[in-house]
């Protein structure tokens, strides 16, 4: 029996870091997706009967989900506006915005290869793919690799 009491305690201890180890991993990104289209409403609340708080004028701007209501989202913007948008108008397109003043982008993933372009704070970045320093990204005739904690967005 004590045998038994002990495995089924290391089963269970093994489970649970498993789901502890996972959570943390996962909650990096998996929750940013990015607007649709050039239009999209932020609302009051989960319904088309909320006010408009704020209208957002920029496709692929990356948001955050906070919370869900049926076809709803609740989401939180790189400023911090908060506020409902509507699923259809929502996508996992990958992109990011520019934190970082006069952030560099190079040519290849080291500080040795060429600058291509220097991003102003608030620039919105199309992320083609990233690994544990550096993202690969587009903008406007642009693209080359910057350091991945320049970008707020979804860069995994």
């Amino acid at each position: 029996m004590k045998k038994k009491g002990k495995y089924l305690l290391y089963l269970n201890l093994f489970f649970l870091n498993l789901l502890i180890i996972g959570n943390s991993y996962s909650n990096d990104n998996e929750n940013f997706l990015s607007l649709k289209n050039d239009l999209v409403n932020l609302r009051q609340g989960p319904s088309l009967e909320y006010p408009i708080k704020l209208i957002y004028k920029k496709k692929y701007l990356p948001v955050i989900v906070l919370d869900r209501s049926e076809t709803w989202r609740k989401i939180k913007d790189f400023e911090n506006n908060t506020g409902w948008i509507h699923t259809s108008q929502l996508t996992k397109k990958k992109s990011a915005i520019n934190i970082k003043d006069s952030s560099l982008v190079y040519k290849k993933q080291t500080v040795y290869s060429k600058p291509v372009a220097k991003l102003e704070i608030g620039r919105l970045v199309l992320v083609k793919k990233c690994n544990n320093k550096w993202c690969k990204i587009s903008s406007g005739k642009y693209s080359g690799w910057i350091y991945k904690n320049s970008l707020w967005g979804k860069t995994k």
